[in-house]
């Protein structure tokens, strides 16, 4: 069943406007190739025009499938981290070309015309991940371009005025943390983090130096 975008404003707004992806991936592994995906997780994270911000209603709005491993190698410890059961998976587990068209055909079908933009904290992990299996097994390719993506701890960085390397989860301030738990389920964690980017795009940050 198609369903209807998330926005429908007059056409100038439609052509500025970006919609938001929080995206978070368990793997088996740290690289894609080598390794595999073996669950991700996309939830609707608001959207921007350039001028205001608007978050969801609420974080009901995602898509997450279970992928079937595309090699034999993997991590053990990655898999003490997700505790998913890549046995199973390579049973069970959804075909790659499958889950990757299915996922970039509902990011086009939420965004209607607004451009999709993928969100993570940090991004550098989820995106590679993510880029790399869309490239490779989308029938639609990637969704969010080549480079459509927002990075929340450097986000936390600039608004906070401190460096990148002090950005991480750990440090993050209380004001800006989601009440949920980080559980390592995707779906659960990029709903989290979509809280996380929600209240880091909403605060004004900290006040600039003065000379």
């Amino acid at each position: 069943m198609r369903m209807e975008p998330l926005h429908r404003k007059d056409q100038l707004k439609e052509d500025v406007l970006d919609i938001y992806f929080s995206a978070d991936v368990e793997t088996d592994g740290p690289i894609p190739g080598p390794f595999s995906i073996l669950s991700f997780a996309l939830v609707y994270a608001g959207s921007f025009d350039g001028q205001d911000f608007e978050r969801p209603r609420d974080y009901s709005r995602g898509f997450y499938r279970e992928l079937r491993p595309i090699s034999d190698a993997f991590e053990p410890e990655a898999l003490r981290v997700n505790g998913l059961d890549r046995s199973r998976l390579c049973l069970e587990g959804e075909s790659p070309e499958k889950a990757m068209t299915d996922a970039a055909e509902w990011v086009g079908e939420v965004a209607g015309s607004a451009r999709p933009v993928l969100v993570a904290y940090p991004l550098s992990f989820d995106w590679t991940w993510l880029y790399w299996y869309f490239i490779r097994f989308s029938a639609k390719g990637s969704p969010f371009n080549h480079s459509r993506c927002f990075d929340i701890k450097t986000a936390i960085a600039v608004k906070a005025r401190i460096p990148v390397s002090e950005a991480g989860r750990p440090k993050l301030f209380s004001f800006l943390r989601s009440d949920r738990v980080h559980t390592h389920n995707a779906l659960e964690d990029a709903t989290e983090q979509a809280e996380i980017f929600a209240n880091v795009f909403e605060w004004e940050g900290v006040s600039g130096r003065t000379t």
